[in-house]
């Protein structure tokens, strides 16, 4: 029987994600062939304040829509309800959830519950683009990252009336320090990408390398690829590394595995 040689055989990938997210992506890029490194660029926790949460949550049956930009919104909200006897699948029926991303949907799914609106593209100028009503007079709940993230969504509903509370659900923090088979695999040159799936993963991954390999760290990449998981990445990426080599056209990390392959 013919060998038919996986896509990505031989290829060392560096993954950066949060330390207990990155097992599940991992195995996407093993599953085609690719020798993965972790540099976990993330730690996910509670914001330090829970209290602007708590009491949004209190109400939370007075919203109309909830708006989840993340997993982690998802996690961490559907945590503090269980906290508190309750969940978000119980909610449902007067409050309805919308969602940027394949996999903020998918964790959602994950609870029993079926997002309302999934705009046709997972970036939030999609979602605000084509939303399937006016948001003038709708109360609008958005948990969001402590620092650091977007507030997009929540200005362009305003600017169409809506009443929109953002509240901290959880905040990521850059960790101290990178594994050691992944600081040995760049001093021997043979990563051949890493991937990106958000601006705060760019900023924490360069941090950490800089920490770790001084001011120089940049020219150990110029044969290194860098791939980012859509436009506000690329941005980021394009700031502190001064390029980007390529972008997912699907924003996931099924996306990005298209992105390795059509590259490496």
């Amino acid at each position: 029987m013919k060998n038919i040689e996986l896509p990505l055989f031989n290829r060392s990938i560096v993954i950066t994600r949060s330390k207990d997210q990155i097992s599940t992506v991992k195995s996407l890029f093993q599953n085609q062939g690719a020798k993965i490194f972790d540099l976990p660029a993330l730690v996910i926790q509670y914001p330090d304040n829970l209290k602007p949460l708590d009491d949004a949550l209190r109400e939370i049956n007075e919203f109309h829509w909830i708006i989840f930009t993340s997993s982690n919104g998802i996690k961490f909200v559907e945590k503090r309800l269980i906290d508190k006897g309750l969940s978000l699948k119980n909610c449902t029926k007067t409050l309805k959830i919308a969602v940027v991303g394949e996999k903020t949907s998918q964790s959602l799914k994950d609870l029993g519950i079926e997002a309302d609106y999934i705009p046709p593209d997972f970036i939030a100028e999609s979602l605000v683009n084509n939303f399937p009503m006016s948001g003038y007079g709708q109360k609008v709940l958005i948990p969001r990252v402590q620092s650091g993230g977007r507030n997009f969504i929540a200005e362009q509903f305003r600017n169409a009336g809506a009443n929109v509370l953002e509240v901290p659900a959880y905040e990521s923090k850059c960790p101290v320090s990178i594994p050691i088979e992944t600081i040995e695999a760049f001093k021997r040159k043979s990563i051949d990408a890493i991937i990106f799936s958000s601006g705060k993963t760019v900023k924490n991954s360069a941090f950490l390398l800089e920490k770790e390999f001084g001011r120089e760290w940049l020219t150990m990449f110029i044969d290194v690829k860098l791939f980012s998981i859509g436009p506000q990445t690329s941005q980021v990426c394009k700031e502190i590394f001064g390029r980007v080599d390529k972008e997912a056209t699907k924003y996931s990390f099924e996306g990005l595995l298209e992105v390795a392959i059509d590259s490496l």
